[in-house]
């Protein structure tokens, strides 16, 4: 009895412990929050309020939104979407090797594995804007920079999240065509592909759905597309055009996501 009592009290003492420690992690994540917070002045209310009228004025030079050159936008929305999905699968074809590289059981070396990995953070770390001012001083105007900044910043996460799908697949069918003498190669594409294809798919898509809305942003470097458009209309200050622009933007975002819905559930 007086060893269950113990048993039963180092149980409580552990939980007391781990909870102790959650509770001395949470404090230091709101800690670093506040901090971060008052640092970038969120917290100015003073501030904030004195940029209300200047807010309301600007709504209100956006109001009614005019979309008088509507058809003008239908070409720039064709680019923007076209960028989207050419960049999306450029990532995708790029990031699966490197996925498969820098998973932990699919890399043939640790040396391959340290390498695709940093490949993937110095990737990851070039801002789509200043991956697209690169390439259209590389390339020129046109959707073809905004391709490939959006394809090469989205292989950094892309890839990482491949990397991730496949060290969590199931060692069992992977053990199995090992046992079978199957090549690595043979294993990846019997044993891991299969297994993690739903996943992977799911991850470009929802790469898909952001990098429309990122492609908007390429234009404003000289990439193309409706950015182009509302880039022009800002600094001619024709805010009733920003506003049908924006609310032009919202839609197709919104068809691009609920198109990008319909298309994973038909996957799963």
């Amino acid at each position: 009895m007086t060893a269950i009592t113990g048993r039963f009290d180092d149980i409580l003492a552990r939980q007391q412990a781990r909870r102790l420690k959650a509770a001395a992690l949470l404090a230091v994540i709101l800690g670093l929050v506040a901090a971060c917070g008052a640092y970038a002045q969120l917290f100015d209310l003073g501030r904030l309020r004195d940029g209300l009228p200047a807010l309301g004025t600007l709504a209100g030079d956006m109001l009614p939104p005019d979309f008088h050159n509507m058809r003008n936008w239908l070409h720039p929305l064709l680019d923007t979407l076209a960028m989207s999905v050419a960049g999306t699968a450029l990532a995708v074809i790029l990031s699966l090797p490197l996925g498969l590289a820098a998973a932990r059981n699919t890399t043939p070396h640790p040396v391959v594995y340290q390498l695709a990995r940093a490949a993937l953070n110095a990737l990851r770390a070039l801002p789509e804007l200043i991956a697209g001012i690169i390439f259209v001083a590389a390339v020129g105007f046109g959707a073809l920079p905004g391709v490939l900044a959006l394809g090469l910043h989205s292989v950094g996460m892309i890839g990482k999240f491949f990397a991730e799908a496949i060290e969590h697949c199931d060692d069992k069918p992977v053990e199995a065509a090992r046992a079978t003498g199957a090549t690595a190669l043979q294993v990846i594409v019997h044993a891991v592909l299969p297994q993690v294809a739903p996943k992977l798919a799911d991850i470009a898509l929802y790469r898909w759905e952001y990098n429309f809305r990122a492609s908007t942003v390429m234009g404003m470097v000289g990439a193309g597309g409706i950015g182009f458009e509302l880039m022009g209309s800002l600094r001619l200050m024709q805010y009733q055009e920003v506003s049908a622009l924006l609310l032009v933007i919202l839609g197709m975002v919104t068809v691009v996501d609920l198109f990008g819905a319909r298309l994973r559930e038909r996957l799963r």
